[in-house]
């Protein structure tokens, strides 16, 4: 599991670079690992972005989430998670 996440968080800081944000995976001592993203427009917008798999049979395996647990998008499409991502974390007038 521990691999495939990266992979998936490593495609979103990919995405994320590409429309201007600061971003970086991030491994706690702990072993958790997320994706820090910081507007650098306005640095207090920020977000830890997680990825897990579901346990729900009829959804796809593995989810971009955001930092208090919802599933935000599918895996399969780095750059539409990195979309919403731009959107919640953009400051006024951008």
């Amino acid at each position: 599991m521990g691999d495939d996440n990266f992979g998936h968080l490593e495609r979103l800081v990919l995405e994320l670079d590409a429309r201007g944000f600061l971003a970086r995976v991030v491994r706690t001592q702990s072993g958790r690992v997320f994706v820090r993203v910081i507007n650098p427009k306005a640095t207090s917008l920020s977000e830890n972005v997680t990825c897990r798999p579901t346990k729900v049979a009829e959804l796809p395996d593995w989810w971009y989430c955001w930092s208090w647990g919802e599933r935000m998008h599918t895996v399969d499409d780095p750059a539409g998670a990195a979309t919403k991502v731009a959107r919640v974390l953009a400051a006024v007038g951008e």
